[in-house]
């Protein structure tokens, strides 16, 4: 397995691209949006650049991972030698069955398809393709580069030479892969989810504010960061689908979304990618400042 196709150049999908070409893989990266994957690459380089400052790589790797990964516009391109393809587009139903749809019909019969989604069904996805038992989920952890964790979600066909093998490639990019069985949200975000769902009613309630939630959840918990500040880093817009994924699979108003959640999506707020969550994002400022709307004299 060399060569890798990466769908979607976002934050996930340029974070498993870089993850995949340092570790010597050849890459296509395919977005259908030419600027965004300028982008990606420049963000790749930037993070690069950061191991190199850190002395986790040198500047050979940082050239030799950059000559690794080639970009595309046109999916029939980007797919077309592709071993394994690890889909990380928006988290939309109908998006990613279109998408598996198309790779299903357009990869060779010993392509793996991978998925990177947070919620929807592997299962599902897995039944619009030709070969159901070559689909898989591969549930990345955000900054990819940095986070060791990978959800290895078989859906109702996956076979076990398909999970066994992503299971060794995770394992040869530094991670730690973690097997689960299909269900919505699998592990991490079931249980995450609803954590962050209730910090953000404990907010909308009024018990207390939104920088006084985070510490109490990092300081008597020990999370690294509170539940709204992560809410923020993941986008409030993915929190919200996730969780919609949740209710409908398992029909509990446990997994109700929160209003405040639904309201902050609605007018833009989306955390850190829209300058605006729960906390307001400076460019080049490493400073967390509660947004306006959540300042103490406000609630």
């Amino acid at each position: 397995m060399r060569n890798i196709t990466v769908i979607g150049s976002g934050t996930m999908g340029n974070g498993i691209a870089h993850t995949f070409a340092q570790y010597g893989f050849s890459v296509a990266l395919v977005d259908i949006n030419k600027d965004a994957l300028q982008l990606a690459l420049q963000t790749i380089g930037n993070n690069l650049d950061k191991q190199v400052k850190k002395g986790t790589i040198d500047e050979q790797a940082k050239i030799n991972t950059l000559n690794n990964i080639k970009i595309y516009t046109d999916i029939k391109s980007g797919a077309a030698n592709a071993d394994l393809v690890v889909e990380a587009a928006t988290e939309n139903r109908d998006v990613k069955l279109n998408l598996f749809k198309q790779l299903g019909d357009l990869c060779a019969a010993h392509t793996i398809l991978a998925s990177n989604t947070s919620s929807i069904s592997i299962t599902e996805i897995a039944a619009v393709t030709k070969k159901p038992g070559n689909v898989i989920g591969m549930h990345f952890m955000n900054p990819v580069p940095l986070m060791k964790l990978v959800e290895v979600i078989r859906g109702t066909e996956t076979t076990d030479k398909v999970t066994l093998t992503i299971m060794e490639l995770s394992k040869h990019l530094d991670k730690i892969p973690v097997e689960v069985n299909d269900a919505p949200g699998f592990v991490a975000n079931r249980i995450l989810m609803p954590m962050i769902n209730e910090a953000i009613y404990t907010l909308h309630e009024g018990i207390t504010g939104v920088e006084e939630i985070d510490t109490v959840m990092k300081l008597g918990m020990s999370h690294p960061m509170g539940p709204l500040q992560l809410a923020d880093f993941i986008g409030l817009d993915v929190c919200l689908a996730i969780l919609n994924v949740l209710y409908a699979g398992f029909n509990n108003e446990k997994y109700t979304p929160c209003p405040l959640l639904t309201e902050l999506v609605s007018a833009g707020c989306l955390g850190i990618k829209s300058g605006s969550g729960f906390y307001k994002y400076t460019a080049g400022s490493k400073e967390l400042i509660v947004a306006d709307k959540f300042r103490k004299t406000n609630i």
